[in-house]
């Protein structure tokens, strides 16, 4: 029999230490997507799973945890991603002709962790931008990523980029099958030769072997002209590898300390995305600490076809990997029933300081705090003495 307050697997308590990291990097995230005019939205846990699995939705159906609503008897999910949901709120609840920057951060749920140590409760904080189909979008959102993780103070930064339409291209007029589709970008993703000559059996020479030719497209710049060499001359092609090129010219100008590559055979989220996508690491760290990109199908299944672009991150992993932050200065204060005391602590609370009542029987405790003075009575008066 287990005991009461243990938890399930990949689901934990988050104590004091980490929860005030957590939450003050949530707010700079929040800050920093605002000085951009990035509006907050807040999005339910739960909603009806068709809502939440509909269109690109659907990838996350393995992921959802699902129960019964008690009211109506209808399937409830709750969510995995809250992709889907901003895109519904852009698409029905706005419905803006122009330019709209979202915003939110808030817990999402899988059924299964991502990683042997990761949590199955992320606190996900992501970016979208509706209404604007060119590389400005991009740009901008590759940029507010790379802010939100200097923020976080994490160094050795590296971008990695790469394009969803490159396997379209490549495959040109063909339509596979949907599980022989999957099975393609599988093996590519996983860098698995003998999977893919597996995967796109029957399929025409010209297609495997522009196919194969993806999986040693990585590295550096190069890979561009290695690609226009090896990869078919069509229009999807050429249109995906001028924006990488165009998206790399400007990273590369206004952040140089950058570390830049590309992984065209990385193609994880094809379902989803639609055309560039980008992965972000970091020192301490052998997966992505963020990843985004174009989703311009994300709306189409709630009637509104928008551009759309944006980047996902988990708070709680990010925080792992961020340098320690010191302590909240404070000040230290008796308890007491004295009403000039009362009214000092008071004032100095609504000035914006933390004040920390020292109890009966606990002078000797440690806290969460640095007290750095004290609130002492000196004659008549109560006035501060630093420590």
């Amino acid at each position: 029999m287990s005991s009461a307050w243990l938890l399930p697997e990949h689901i934990a308590d988050v104590l004091p230490s980490q929860a005030r990291r957590i939450e003050e990097l949530r707010r700079d995230m929040l800050d920093m997507a605002r000085s951009y005019g990035c509006e907050l939205v807040m999005p339910p846990l739960l909603e009806h799973l068709d809502s939440l699995l509909s269109g690109t939705g659907r990838e996350l159906d393995l992921k959802t945890f699902k129960l019964v609503d008690q009211l109506s008897g209808r399937s409830l999910g709750l969510r995995a991603d809250t992709t889907p949901q901003v895109a519904r709120i852009d698409a029905h609840l706005l419905n803006r002709a122009g330019v709209t920057r979202l915003c939110y951060c808030g817990p999402v749920l899988h059924t299964r962790p991502d990683g042997l140590h990761a949590t199955r409760e992320p606190l996900q904080f992501g970016v979208e931008i509706y209404g604007h189909a060119g590389l400005e979008a991009d740009l901008e959102v590759q940029e507010l990523a790379l802010d939100a993780l200097r923020r976080a103070g994490l160094s050795d930064v590296a971008i990695d980029l790469g394009d969803a339409r490159l396997v379209q291209g490549v495959l040109g007029e063909l339509r596979p099958p949907a599980e022989t589709l999957a099975a393609i970008v599988s093996a590519l993703a996983a860098k698995d030769p003998v999977a893919l000559t597996a995967a796109s059996n029957g399929l025409p020479a010209e297609a495997m072997a522009g196919l194969h030719a993806l999986l040693g497209l990585y590295g550096g710049t190069e890979v561009l002209a290695q690609a226009r060499e090896r990869l078919p001359r069509n229009a999807v092609v050429t249109a995906a590898l001028d924006d990488l090129q165009w998206l790399a010219s400007h990273l590369q100008q206004v952040h140089p300390e950058v570390a830049l590559g590309f992984d065209l055979a990385d193609l994880r989220g094809y379902a989803y995305y639609s055309g560039v996508r980008f992965a972000i690491y970091a020192a301490g760290s052998s997966d992505a600490v963020l990843r985004g990109g174009r989703y311009d199908e994300v709306g189409a299944v709630f009637g509104r076809r928008r551009p759309a672009v944006g980047f996902s991150l988990d708070l709680k992993a990010l925080v792992q990997l961020s340098p320690a932050t010191p302590l909240r200065a404070a000040v230290r204060a008796p308890w007491g029933e004295d009403a000039g005391l009362r009214a000092a602590i008071r004032r100095l609370r609504e000035q914006g300081e933390t004040v920390v009542c020292v109890l009966p029987g606990h002078e000797h405790e440690g806290d969460e705090f640095d007290c750095d003075r004290e609130l002492v009575r000196i004659e008549s008066q109560w006035v501060l003495r630093a420590l």
